[in-house]
């Protein structure tokens, strides 16, 4: 007779999953958590994570790849198209989807909107995720678990799990990882076990600014921020136990009167947005960093396909 396999000799699994759900549902700031550091940038308005950052759970039996989309919206601008066609085809690709839907907000139109779409991708399994659970009581948390559910027999998804959990209070973030494992194909690791992202340094670094450069500003310019990291050098000179990396970028804003907005009164907001993400740029590349920062004018870029492929979308 055969002996049962044991645990040890359970298949490793590797793949792609990726988070949905309408803008601030807690998409990034659940990567974070399962990755366990700082990969996608967090914010509370719509519309911050635009490039496909994929933070990388690395585990005995498995490897989670995650991949984060931008957020599916009805697009009012060329770039807002761009973003969607870059969602279903992201979709299409993962062996994975969690649909992010926060616990302290009823279903609303934008949710039908997306789980629309999603059922209209079907060999992909689905996990609905109830995001920000700390923030609610137990009845209405079962109302809005009920509420999906519904949601999903409306719309003849089939939700291979719904889990509830909480990324800020850590609750359920490793009992979401244990279920998102089974969903993958059997395979050997994608990427090497030190790997957190393969998001290329310089985008994640022009991320980090952006974040700190909309901290105090989101009313007034949410989505006309772009940053481009012109080059990052290694200071020449500088003896070795005490490198020094240059990072020169550019905020480019659309209009000439955003422009004061960004520097703030004799230069101090700007100079507060690179000391914050200094910060976080030392902590994510491990070295010390000179930020020469610059604000530019790209006139209305998010409608110009030229401007929009110079700033990388």
């Amino acid at each position: 007779m055969d002996k049962p396999s044991s645990p040890s000799q359970a298949p490793h699994r590797a793949g792609f999953a990726c988070f949905v759900g309408r803008p601030n549902a807690g998409k990034s700031t659940l990567t974070n958590a399962l990755v366990g550091t700082k990969v996608a940038i967090t914010s509370n308005r719509p519309q911050t994570t635009r490039h496909t950052v994929r933070g990388i759970v690395h585990r005995p039996d498995a490897q989670l790849v995650l991949v984060d989309t931008p957020g599916l919206h009805k697009p009012r601008t060329l770039l807002g198209e761009r973003l969607n066609d870059v969602v279903r085809t992201t979709w299409a690709e993962v062996d994975v989807i969690g649909f992010c839907l926060p616990a302290d907000q009823k279903l609303g139109p934008g949710d039908r909107f997306i789980a629309g779409e999603l059922a209209g991708i079907k060999k992909t399994p689905k996990v609905a995720i109830v995001t920000k659970t700390d923030l609610v009581d137990s009845k209405t948390l079962a109302g809005q678990l009920l509420a999906i559910q519904k949601l999903g027999a409306e719309l003849g998804i089939e939700w291979a799990e719904i889990i509830p959990v909480s990324a800020v209070g850590d609750q359920q973030v490793s009992l979401l990882a244990d279920l998102l494992v089974p969903l993958l194909p059997e395979s050997p690791p994608l990427y090497p076990e030190g790997d957190l992202t393969d998001e290329p340094e310089q985008v994640m670094v022009a991320e980090l600014i952006r974040e700190a450069a909309l901290e105090g500003v989101r009313d007034e310019l949410p989505h006309s921020i772009a940053v481009v990291v012109e080059e990052m050098l290694p200071r020449e000179d500088r003896p070795k136990d005490k490198p020094l990396l240059d990072i020169h970028a550019n905020v480019y804003i659309e209009r000439p009167s955003q422009k004061g907005i960004i520097i703030g009164p004799k230069g101090a907001r700007l100079k507060e947005v690179g000391m914050k993400s200094r910060k976080h740029i030392e902590a994510l590349l491990g070295t010390p960093v000179y930020l020469d920062l610059h604000v530019k004018v790209a006139k209305d870029w998010q409608r110009d396909p030229k401007q929009l492929r110079r700033l990388g979308f």
